[in-house]
């Protein structure tokens, strides 16, 4: 999909890091005021840059599939999405993946894979990565 840039302006929030991977991280609005850690810390968990782009990838993924769900007259309002972010190597460095699966009450499974599928062309995290990093969409019936 090629580049759509963005011709009107809806939300525009800004955040602030210091200190890498272990300082802070805080919105403009000071919704977001976070120290951060190191990923998969037992000793001192902490919010980490895959924590948090895992919660907003899960939470835009949930209201894309209630988007597309709307159109086809279905209420998902109900389903369950996870957005399983992965930080590993790659042949030139760092890297990430995601594998979101979304769990949706009144569906059966092929259904359930039609609209995450669909929620995935829609969905601006989807958009953000496309072509970037490996993701995959799994739809489950509940």
């Amino acid at each position: 999909m090629p580049y759509e840039a963005v011709n009107e302006t809806l939300y525009t929030i800004a955040a602030t890091a210091t200190g890498g991977r272990e300082g802070t991280v805080k919105s403009e609005d000071g919704v977001v005021d976070l120290p951060l850690g190191k990923p998969g810390s037992q000793a001192n968990p902490k919010a980490n840059p895959e924590t948090l782009f895992a919660s907003g990838y899960a939470a835009c993924f949930t209201g894309a599939l209630n988007l597309v769900a709307k159109k086809d007259g279905l209420d998902t309002s109900a389903s369950v999405v996870t957005a399983d972010v992965t930080f590993g190597k790659t042949d030139s460095g760092a890297g990430l993946a995601v594998a979101i699966e979304a769990v949706i009450p009144g569906v059966d499974e092929d259904k359930a894979q039609e609209l995450v599928e669909k929620a995935h062309e829609v969905c601006p995290y989807s958009k953000a990565t496309r072509g970037n990093i490996d993701v995959t969409v799994t739809g489950r019936a509940a």
